[in-house]
């Protein structure tokens, strides 16, 4: 291990680990990387060996008692070598005494079982162009853009979803330029909300919140229009199974598949109205 050490990631670490990550498959955001650096500056690591960037992880605490693994990615090269397993222990040393989640790929697993992780369910990646107009969320129903709404009501929303507040995150989330974020407002009450980010190639939606599969489908199509009638993509739990049909009926299909884990029981949120998952990288 001589010459290899573990620091803080730079500005220019993060776009080299966005690089990493699209060639992985994974289809990162152009601007995740902005919203990453406010939910915890401190959370992402670069492994360095002889001063060259070979491996990555983000570990972000959420709160107090909450943490997510993420971007844990050895360069093709140096796998097998240890470098990875000296950065992940110093990831997980960082959330040491928190709950922790992470979106395991189907070869990694057993590894993250071996680590205490459990699943909780999958996220299935489904890609597709949606079929139908984008009208019909029912009653009363308006969308709107996000940014119109006080923002104290999206971060209530929001939590809801999560298991801690992640106001930072989420404001940069929603609000980074190149993005879309719309909200489906009932009665002054919100009753979902969608955020679609251009990516390396399919559009990615995600969150996608909603109240019923209705407001769901009329969300996912408002925002493919922003794809300039490209695919768009998002990560949807098999927990609620009236999602996965839902987009399976819209024409999308799944693409890619990772597991929800956590290292205890998993949070309590509203899964029934979890249609996408915000990110595979940070929950």
């Amino acid at each position: 291990m001589t010459g290899f050490e573990i620091a803080g990631a730079s500005s220019a670490d993060m776009e080299t680990i966005r690089g990493w990550a699209d060639e992985e498959g994974w289809n990162p955001g152009e601007s995740d990387r902005f919203a990453f650096a406010v939910a915890d500056p401190e959370g992402f690591l670069v492994g360095r060996l002889d001063g060259e960037p070979v491996a990555s992880i983000s570990a972000v605490r959420y709160g107090t008692g909450f943490g997510f693994i993420g971007l844990y990615i050895a360069r093709p090269a140096f796998r097998g070598k240890g470098y990875g397993i000296r950065l992940w222990r110093a990831g997980m040393a960082r959330l040491d005494g928190r709950l922790v989640g992470l979106d395991g790929v189907v070869e990694q697993q057993e590894n993250y079982r071996k680590s205490g992780f459990r699943r909780a369910w999958n996220n299935l990646r489904m890609e597709g162009v949606p079929l139908g107009d984008d009208t019909g969320a029912g009653a009363g129903v308006e969308i709107v853009d996000a940014a119109s709404l006080p923002f104290g009501l999206l971060a209530a929303y929001d939590r809801r979803f999560f298991p801690e507040r992640r106001d930072a995150f989420l404001s940069a989330w929603t609000g980074l330029p190149g993005r879309t974020a719309l909200a489906a407002v009932r009665d002054g009450r919100i009753e979902g909300l969608g955020v679609i980010r251009p990516c390396s190639s399919a559009h990615r939606v995600g969150p996608l919140y909603a109240a019923d599969a209705r407001v769901a489908a009329v969300l996912l199509r408002r925002l493919a229009r922003h794809a300039a009638g490209g695919p768009v993509s998002l990560d949807v739990p098999d927990a609620n199974p009236e999602a996965v049909e839902l987009f399976t009926a819209l024409g999308l299909v799944p693409t890619f598949e990772a597991a929800r884990m956590y290292t205890g029981p998993a949070p309590e949120v509203a899964l029934s109205e979890l249609f996408g998952v915000t990110s595979l990288e940070l929950g």
